[in-house]
């Protein structure tokens, strides 16, 4: 039996965005196909996709600090302006950078 390793950036989706991602890639990576099978806007899809490129980036960042990386989650996760997370990042980069 072989064992599976899940690369940390998919680990690290939720389930609804790994169906999305299985479902784009069984569509070959239409977004029109995947508006369709939503039932929502090509914009829709492509928001969507845009937001998941941003969370896999997002967990590629090395360099990020865990409050940095929570920071960045919960803007792209829109629980959080973007506006306001960058705010909050500065600020923490400019206390962080007076130890």
């Amino acid at each position: 039996m072989a064992l599976t390793v899940v690369p940390e950036w998919f680990a690290n989706l939720d389930d609804e965005d790994a169906v999305f991602i299985k479902k784009f890639i069984l569509a070959s990576g239409s977004l029109k196909e995947m508006a369709r099978q939503y039932n929502v806007t090509y914009p829709t899809v492509r928001l969507r996709l845009d937001r998941l490129i941003q969370k896999i980036r997002l967990n590629d960042d090395t360099e990020s600090e865990p409050y940095v990386a929570l920071i960045k989650r919960l803007a792209i996760d829109e629980k959080l302006d973007f506006e306001t997370a960058k705010i909050l990042i500065n600020e923490y980069k400019k206390v962080k950078g007076g130890k």
